[in-house]
């Protein structure tokens, strides 16, 4: 998720095969988007999506350049990529994007600075637009028999708003560095990583803003999109809410403001805080009613914005609240977007009980969030390779 420098608007808000083999693989597993019926229970899906908590092999960071965005930007950011890098490398590990080798040296020459241990470090030098991996990087996914594939999602600059060809590539470039069986589905669907809300349970929570608009998927219908994510994703029961078209850059993540916590939860905010993020009353109503795929309701774990707005570490008021939803949870810690406001300690000891085998950690996202995101934004789970060794808090 990405707004330009200039927007001044809260953020409401992925060995390669062979070609031959991924073209008989593809023509196997495709989904027809011309059937509009909606009925998704008696369909296998060919891939399932672990969720977010289930244990990682590693976290993917795409590193703050300046060859986009300036200077001024790039180093506004180092301060939370090297915060992130940290709480991360001590228990998994991190796949660090940097654009060129220059940067991979400043990084390094950065982390050394804090005493960042270097142990459980990954470099890539892949060229980019951006930061955010959650939208452009790649979705990890199990096939049938268990094995972890790379997803390649396409991915066109939130519907043409930003530079994207470097990025759009990230995924690919991935699966050839780590020789995973790549998926390529960008022919299929454009769909960003935080426009979709798994529990791993086979329920998906999306916006239709974001998704079944035609500045990404012209056309397509709710039925279409649905076949879609239960063949690649695995799941069978949809939470939909309207979100906003041209509300801001994302067309309104849904990640910005409803995460799953876990299978049974939904963290979220209370309604006037969801009315001030520009969340509208039908979708609150359609979000706080959810239920998962046996009918259960979800419990609801809410946590407030900040109390004041948001101001930069240069002491700019960007005039609009921050949301603590967008976290990240990995292997040890969970990553709570902070801002230096009186609700930070709040909001983590919220969102702490909901983990209790981790350990909660504010970053200061001040920054970030001045340019449209949080935490969740700017991370990628690649789960662990076994699929056995799942959920280590249960």
């Amino acid at each position: 998720m990405k707004i330009t420098m200039e927007v001044k608007r809260n953020f409401l808000s992925l060995a390669v095969c062979s070609v031959f083999f991924v073209s008989i693989f593809l023509a196997a597993c495709s989904v027809s988007v011309d059937d509009d019926n909606g009925d998704v229970s008696n369909e296998i899906p060919s891939f399932t999506m672990p969720e977010e908590s289930e244990l990682h092999e590693g976290t993917w960071l795409q590193w703050p350049h300046h060859y986009q965005y300036g200077m001024a930007y790039r180093n506004s950011l180092d301060a939370t990529w090297v915060t992130m890098t940290k709480e991360l490398v001590t228990s998994e590990t991190v796949h660090l994007i940097a654009y060129n080798q220059t940067e991979k040296d400043r990084i390094i020459a950065l982390l050394n600075a804090q005493s960042v241990s270097m142990a459980n470090i990954d470099f890539k030098i892949y060229k980019t637009d951006d930061v955010w991996v959650r939208d452009n990087g790649p979705i990890f996914s199990r096939d049938k028999n268990g094995n972890l594939v790379i997803q390649d999602w396409g991915f066109n600059g939130w519907g043409n708003k930003a530079d994207y060809a470097n990025c759009d590539a990230v995924p690919s470039k991935i699966a050839t560095d780590q020789g995973k069986t790549i998926i390529d589905i960008n022919s299929i669907m454009i769909n960003e990583g935080g426009s979709v809300e798994t529990d791993g349970h086979g329920t998906l929570m999306a916006c239709k803003s974001s998704i079944l608009n035609n500045n990404r998927n012209p056309g397509m219908t709710q039925a279409q999109a649905e076949k879609i994510f239960k063949q690649y994703l695995g799941v069978t029961n949809f939470i939909w809410l309207d979100g906003q078209a041209g509300l801001e850059i994302t067309d309104q993540h849904i990640d910005g403001f409803a995460r799953f916590g876990n299978a049974n939860t939904i963290v979220t905010m209370e309604q006037n805080d969801l009315l001030y993020y520009d969340v509208k009353q039908s979708d609150i109503e359609t979000l706080y009613a959810a239920r998962d795929k046996s009918g259960t309701a979800y419990t609801f774990l809410k946590v407030p914005l900040t109390r004041n707005n948001v101001t930069t570490t240069n002491g700019t008021s960007l005039g609009y609240k921050g949301s603590y939803v967008n976290y990240y949870i990995s292997n040890s810690k969970v990553l709570v977007p902070n801002y230096n406001d009186p609700n930070d300690v709040a909001a983590n000891i919220i969102i702490q009980t909901l983990y209790p085998t981790r350990t909660v950690v504010g970053i200061d996202v001040r920054n970030l969030y001045e340019n449209g995101g949080m935490i969740h934004c700017v991370t990628q789970q690649q789960p662990h390779s076994d699929p056995v060794s799942i959920n280590i808090n249960p």
